[in-house]
């Protein structure tokens, strides 16, 4: 009988925030941090050297691998000109205003009549 060997990887879905900007991307379960880094230095044109990752508060290993988890949101930092990194700063999304009354759903239906005239 001849058994095939699967080697599955999952996809992992992460969300991650620098100040005002957030980025959604996915990365197998096994890429590294740094290969992550390499990926955010693709979108953002920052070297891996001069970012940081964290995930709840704690800084990421570069040498580590990603695992699957529910969605994370992970923190990035940048190393700033004096060469220090700056502290992790994650801006609140801001609250959506309140719909005007034209764009609310309707709560009861007009009467044919009042449609037609």
């Amino acid at each position: 009988m001849l058994r095939l060997a699967h080697s599955f990887t999952m996809d992992i879905y992460m969300m991650i925030r620098r100040q005002k900007t957030t980025i959604f991307t996915d990365a197998k379960e096994n890429t590294s941090v740094m290969e992550l880094k390499r990926i955010l230095e693709g979108i953002l044109k920052v070297s891996p050297e001069n970012q940081k990752l964290f995930k709840d508060e704690t800084e990421m290993e570069d040498t580590k691998t990603l695992q699957a988890h529910k969605p994370a949101t992970l923190v990035l930092c940048f190393r700033q000109e004096d060469g220090e990194f700056e502290a992790p700063e994650v801006v609140p999304y801001s609250t959506p205003p309140e719909l005007p009354d034209v764009m609310r759903p309707q709560q009861e239906t007009a009467p044919a009549e009042q449609i037609a005239s």
